[in-house]
């Protein structure tokens, strides 16, 4: 038996264990979790430096650094994320009833685990902890392949997890980190269809592909996040230059940042030169279209057909559209079904853009960067799904379940 099959079998394993994990015993183990990642603090920063170098050393972009980057108040975040996720009201074993048959059966439904998820993603080493945590709430194990950017951190972090998990008699394996980021061991991964029930990739555009196109197993998408803002005729300049500048420049290398903006040709006169007055001030490059030129000193021009990049920086692409259905329009050709927002006073038409725009999250009159699963009440998240199938948007808990039929009966046969 090779080394990823073993792996993934003892998580299969593992899974059925935790499956049968009562509240309380779930509840107490995220708590004590959090409680170690805390009293561990100095050893998860010793190995993030050893991973800051790493990086460096490769010229990794700022927003990747960002990304990888660990500090006390990042440590805690995932701690108090862990007790977050441990407050949350059961999903596992709460029963949905669906009918009485006429034979008499009685028929419901009873919310399971998946089994065993398998999270593959890049420079994000919270994400070890976060996974982690959702998986023990939904009555999951997980397996783990970061990048090899992160790996110093994700093996201090899981150490301290899997230390918990042996001291409340569980098997370590619930929580497992591949310690090698061989590409070939991953592509092996995907193919564990006997063991591994769903595989959730978060990173870059080739690694969501990658993935894609390899599984042998589901695989749920957590794909790029080009966000966009447009600005209707009808809305508040102000609460349109907040939203702006909040989803642009308040975290860049994030996937609920504004990557794009879009602006109703009535107010461009009135909006854009304030916006080139902040973007000046912290040092936003901006690209946009021939409209857009006249409003901003330094700007580089771009086609129609050169929207939709990820920039990840404090960067943007502007575009001025004619009409609303011009703006619909540009976010279908550009946007990523991640998040969406619209600044209007016209309730008419903000909630048209909530039923024709296709993303996971539509906002109207807030910041994209509220399109998180902590921010939207899951405690938190293990990925924003913008493929539809199973799950769409921040998945939390409930994601990570299904629903199985129970039916019980007294001895009824069919005829």
């Amino acid at each position: 038996m090779s080394l990823i099959t073993n792996i993934a079998k003892k998580a299969a394993q593992a899974a059925k264990v935790m499956a049968i994990q009562t509240s309380e015993a779930k509840t107490k183990l995220l708590n004590d979790m959090a409680n170690a990642l805390r009293d561990h603090t100095k050893s998860i920063l010793e190995a993030n430096v050893l991973d800051i170098d790493f990086a460096r050393q490769k010229s990794l972009s700022d927003a990747m650094l960002d990304r990888l980057q660990l500090n006390e108040a990042r440590i805690e975040d995932m701690a108090v994320g862990l007790e977050t996720v441990a407050g949350i009201s059961e999903v596992v074993g709460t029963l949905r009833e669906q009918d009485v048959r006429p034979n008499g059966l009685k028929i419901s439904k009873m919310r399971v685990p998946l089994g065993v998820i398998c999270m593959i993603y890049e420079a994000r080493p919270n994400v070890t902890a976060d996974a982690a945590g959702l998986c023990i709430k939904s009555g999951n194990a997980v397996i783990l392949r970061g990048g090899k950017e992160a790996l110093n951190s994700s093996l201090a972090i899981a150490n301290v997890l899997q230390q918990v998990l042996v001291q409340h008699q569980l098997p370590k394996e619930i929580v497992t980190v591949i310690d090698q980021p061989d590409r070939a061991l991953m592509t092996e991964l995907l193919t564990q269809k006997d063991y591994i029930d769903l595989v959730i990739p978060r990173g870059g555009e080739g690694l969501i592909n990658f993935v894609s196109e390899n599984s042998q197993i589901p695989v749920i998408q957590h794909y790029k996040g080009v966000c966009h803002l447009f600005v209707d005729e009808k809305a508040n300049i102000d609460k349109a230059l907040a939203l702006l500048l909040n989803g642009k420049t308040q975290r860049t290398g994030v996937c609920n940042a504004l990557e794009g903006l879009l602006v109703h040709q009535k107010v461009a006169d009135k909006f854009l030169p304030l916006v080139a007055k902040r973007f000046q001030e912290l040092g936003v490059k901006v690209n946009g279209c021939a409209r857009t030129v006249p409003y901003f000193d330094d700007i580089v021009p771009l086609a129609d057909s050169e929207f939709g990049e990820e920039y990840l920086s404090l960067e943007i692409a502007i575009r001025v559209v004619d009409d609303f259905g011009q703006a619909i329009d540009h976010i279908d050709q550009f946007g990523s079904n991640h998040t969406e927002v619209i600044c209007t006073e016209d309730q008419q038409k903000a909630m048209n853009f909530q039923r024709l725009v296709d993303a996971s999250v539509v906002m109207v009159n807030a910041s994209s960067r509220f399109s998180d699963g902590s921010q939207l009440g899951l405690g938190a998240e293990i990925g924003i799904a913008t493929s539809k199938l199973h799950a769409y948007g921040p998945m939390g808990i409930e994601s990570l379940t299904t629903e199985k039929y129970l039916v019980n009966g007294e001895g009824q046969v069919r005829a």
